[in-house]
């Protein structure tokens, strides 16, 4: 029997999510079609008739992701300062980290997406540009402050997972954590609420 288009509408969104987060866990290059359709509890022959390719599946979960991460943002927004700044910090968590990486892609899938294809990395630029505006326009941060924050952020995950000593990989993940909150925290002074990067 035929589906309906909500039907196939709802599959469609249950592989991207499957496929977000065994991206997330495994990454881009390492993760098949097969692997990510029985996540999603289907058969790998039907895939095809969702996506014309896994670059295509690659760049719908990344967009999922990032709206999934904005949405999390605006949650923590909703509950005052001190939530957002925690919200932040809890990337930067050691015992948090692996559960963390499945929120942001470019956290999670950061150096494989800048090798992605175009509609990929659009993807990507789009949820960027929407992170950084948020942050923004709820005057967490001037946009300066901003990009200093996520970058920070995206910098130290990524070498706390490439280092090989555990008592390293932990000391990285606070400084950073200690020095963003402060800078977080300055930024929503009344005095420095045009906190730039350079001072």
């Amino acid at each position: 029997m035929k589906k309906s288009k909500s039907e196939t509408a709802a599959t469609r969104k249950r592989i991207v999510e499957a496929a977000a987060q065994v991206f997330s866990s495994n990454g881009i290059h390492a993760s098949g079609v097969a692997e990510i359709m029985s996540a999603a509890g289907l058969t790998h022959g039907g895939f095809y008739r969702h996506f014309a390719s896994k670059e295509e599946l690659v760049a719908q979960a990344c967009a999922a992701g990032m709206a999934s991460t904005l949405d999390a943002i605006d949650a923590s927004f909703e509950h005052g300062e001190q939530a957002f700044i925690e919200h932040f910090e809890a990337f930067l968590m050691d015992q948090n980290r692996a559960a963390c990486l499945g929120e942001c892609p470019l956290i999670a899938m950061g150096s494989e997406l800048a090798r992605a294809d175009s509609e990929t990395r659009r993807a990507a630029t789009r949820g960027y540009r929407a992170l950084i505006d948020t942050l923004s326009a709820n005057g967490a941060a001037d946009e300066g402050a901003a990009m200093f924050v996520f970058s920070a952020i995206l910098g130290a995950v990524t070498v706390s997972r490439i280092v090989d000593d555990p008592e390293l990989s932990a000391r990285i993940l606070a400084q950073a954590k200690a020095r963003i909150a402060a800078l977080l925290s300055n930024s929503n002074a009344p005095d420095n609420r045009a906190l730039a990067v350079d001072g």
